[in-house]
């Protein structure tokens, strides 16, 4: 029996054997195949893998940043991802090790993927059905550059694969980098620069703890932790980021508490969608698009620093916005307002519309076409009849052809032949709708007198005119034979479009002395690598006018009293804290657009207000006193605040000269007296050929000779007789000069006044 059981023994026991033999055998032969296997897997999944450098490439794709040339943020440019990549030592150093302490706390020690997290994987493969977990930063990093989202074994091999390579491949640092400036932070803002100004509104270099810690804890679910989806999980993932960097050394648990309290009272700023100075961005976005091609400017990185002012943008657009809404009752629904510095052509402020983000009005108009208010239409550089905003450079040009500021004009009712035979003469009026008789160019340019301006337009030439119009910036002036069949004497009252942009081009010729500085709105553009790309350097442009004679232009510009005539003492065109600003409106027929554009030697600000469809405005609307010119005395105030006044630069050639208040000559007989300036040469050297004695009496004989008739008949003249018999009785002898005076002079004698006059 004994034998029995030891035989039955011996028998279990090398049973026991053989089964180990054949378990051992097939592991062995096992471990073999899964070796063949593990490698077979290896090489068919790397045959058809990304080189781990493309994760390189990956990072190329980066949004264009817009800033002004104080370093804000105006907009970021992108065509599906929103990135700019930043170099680790900019990445504070709370951010990275919030980053590591939840995403993956052994990445500086492991190979690249984790054993607990695959094992983690396999059972979340066998017990819930899904594939998920045990991604290292490594697999995250080769996830989202070299892999698709796909949820499959096959794709979770493949990460396996290049994660093992990536990280032979490149330092820690490297990845931990990339991945930084990879990674998703919600919506279309890829890596941490993009995530930091959406929420925070300021570069990553400046983020505290518990900026770090939010932004951290974002990657794992962005829709859910961002702090605009009406729910606040973003507190208790902030906590989970916090405890674990406390868990991991980096953080004492009193700096977590802090950190976590700030977080509470944190004022998020969405700037997923926001652009600052939006007519202004979306103007030099399409520069760049010229400059360096559509695609350049949605994915290069392109760094571009504007010359706009961001300070001065804003207060421009909230006194546009503010003030046009208060003119409602006037009819107007849109204005624009331009800043820029005349020396350099640096454009600092364009507020295209009273806000971009508004309503086209009135509700159902068809925007581009019958809006009253087209809100993202830059009418800034649309061009609108300019009205008598002109009228500085007609002048600028009188004064080249020997005219002085002490020229008189009459300023009378007068008819100009038109050539057109269903409409044969142009009669243009003032703005007052009165006649002054006698006007030097000082108060008819002060006081927009249109008759004398048509009248010297008429003496200089029309084409002369528009030419210098061009050439100081008025770019729709060019003098064609095309466009100069369309313009006539009217050219001078608004007859032919310019834009805003153009007009204050112009009149920084005025402001500069003569040189035209063209519009400059970029300053430094630089690849996503820092390679300077354009770098603006400021140089001298053409000279248009000389100096002289934009002082004489600009002094007139600027004195209150000559234009007090018709805007009085106290109009928006004066600031009593800077005196020595040169100002000029316009205004057209029927009121559809209005203008105020003035300047100092440092700044020149030009408004348009009026209605993108053209529809007339309220005929109340009064230059001076409504309209643009309270918008420009607003922001013209705000740019010059804290500077001195600054008056233009006198050349040595002008002098001032005591004169006839009248007639403009030399001081005469008791005649009222002004001071003028004068160019050398120029100044006068008697008293006014006007001044006629006879009989021991003055007459006043005044004749001027019509240059544009055809048809032989003075029109000038006439309108000048007409408006002695309509202003002086016979009693004002001196108006009217005897029969024998005039034979004397051999002048035609005056017709007697008529009844009605």
């Amino acid at each position: 029996m004994q034998d029995f059981r030891s035989r039955r023994k011996h028998i279990s026991s090398q049973s026991k054997i053989a089964l180990y033999s054949k378990i051992a055998t097939f592991l062995f032969f096992g471990l073999i195949a899964t070796v063949i296997i593990t490698i077979f897997l290896f090489f068919w999944y790397s045959r058809d893998l990304p080189t781990p450098g493309k994760l390189i490439e990956a990072q190329s794709s980066q949004s264009t940043r817009i800033y002004d040339r104080n370093n804000t943020l105006l907009y970021s440019v992108y065509q599906d991802q929103n990135r700019v990549y930043v170099k680790l030592p900019s990445i504070p150093k709370y951010l990275q090790e919030a980053t590591i302490a939840i995403e993956d706390k052994n990445f500086y020690n492991n190979q690249g993927f984790s054993i607990t997290g695959y094992l983690r994987a396999i059972r979340n493969i066998l017990v819930y059905h899904q594939l998920s977990g045990g991604s290292t930063l490594t697999q995250q990093l080769v996830k989202n550059t070299l892999l698709t989202n796909a949820q499959n074994l096959q794709r979770k091999i493949k990460e396996l694969i290049l994660s093992i390579q990536v990280n032979k491949t490149y330092s820690k640092d490297q990845i931990l980098e990339m991945y930084l400036n990879d990674v998703g932070y919600g919506g279309p803002n890829q890596g941490v620069e993009a995530a930091s100004q959406t929420y925070f509104g300021e570069d990553v270099q400046h983020l505290d703890l518990a900026q770090s810690a939010f932004l951290a804890g974002l990657p794992q679910d962005p829709n859910a932790y961002s702090p605009f989806s009406g729910y606040k999980y973003y507190l208790d993932r902030t906590q989970n980021v916090l405890n674990a960097m406390v868990d991991s050394g980096y953080i004492t648990q009193k700096q977590a508490e802090s950190a976590y309290n700030e977080i509470k009272n944190t004022n998020f700023q969405n700037n997923n969608i926001s652009i600052k100075a939006p007519h202004f961005v979306i103007y030099v976005k399409q520069l760049l698009t010229q400059e360096f091609g559509a695609s350049e400017v949605e994915n290069g990185g392109l760094q571009v620093t504007t010359t706009l002012d961001y300070n001065i943008e804003k207060y421009a657009e909230d006194q546009l916005k503010t003030q046009i809404d208060g003119l409602k009752v006037y009819n107007v629904g849109n204005g624009a307002v331009i800043v820029r510095d005349p020396k350099t052509g640096e454009i600092l402020a364009m507020a295209g519309s009273k806000d971009y983000f508004g309503d086209p009005s009135p509700k159902g108009c068809n925007p581009g076409v019958n809006c009253v208010f087209d809100p993202n239409v830059n009418a800034a550089v649309v061009n609108r009849q300019p009205g008598s905003s002109t009228k500085p450079i007609l002048y600028s040009l009188a004064f080249e052809k020997g005219y002085t500021p002490s020229t008189m004009i009459m300023d009378t009712k007068t008819d100009f032949p038109t050539g057109d035979p269903t409409d044969p003469t142009y009669t243009p009026v003032n703005y007052s709708g009165k006649f002054l008789g006698p006007v030097q160019i000082r108060f008819a340019l002060a006081n927009s007198l249109n008759i004398p301006a048509v009248k010297m337009e008429a003496l200089v030439g029309v084409k002369n005119f528009m030419q210098l119009g061009y050439n100081m910036g008025l770019s729709n002036w060019n003098p064609t034979p095309q466009n100069l069949s369309s313009v006539g004497l009217s050219l001078v009252l608004g007859g032919r479009e310019v834009s805003l942009l153009d007009e204050t081009t112009a009149y920084s010729v005025l402001a500069n002395s003569g040189i035209r500085q063209d519009p400059i709105f970029i300053l430094k553009v630089t690849d996503s690598k820092g390679n300077v790309l354009y770098q603006y350097h400021p140089t001298t442009g053409p000279r248009v006018l000389p100096a002289d004679i934009t002082f004489l232009t600009s002094h007139i510009l600027l004195d209150n009293n000559a234009r007090s005539l018709d805007f009085g003492l106290n109009s928006y065109l004066f600031l009593p804290s800077h005196p020595s600003v040169s100002v000029k409106t316009g205004t057209t027929d029927e009121k559809r657009d209005n203008w105020t554009i003035g300047y100092s030697p440092d700044y020149v600000v030009g408004v348009w207000v009026g209605n993108n469809n053209n529809e007339p405005m309220n005929q109340a609307i009064s230059s001076g006193e409504t309209g643009a010119s309270p918008i420009w005395n607003s922001v013209m105030s705000y740019v010059l605040k804290g500077k001195p006044d600054k008056s233009p630069t006198k050349p040595d050639d002008v002098n001032a000269l005591q004169i006839d208040s009248l007639f403009g000559g030399l001081p005469y007989s008791g005649q009222p007296t002004r001071s003028e300036y004068f160019i050398k040469g120029t100044e006068p050297t008697t008293v006014s050929p006007i001044y006629k004695q006879f009989q021991g009496k003055t007459y006043y004989v005044i004749r001027e000779n019509d240059p544009v008739s055809t048809d032989g008949q003075n029109r000038w003249q006439i309108g000048i007789d007409n408006w002695v018999h309509d202003n002086h009785s016979a009693a004002d002898y001196q108006w009217y000069p005897t029969d024998d005076l005039l034979k004397s002079l051999n002048i035609s004698p005056t017709p007697s006044p008529t009844p009605g006059h």
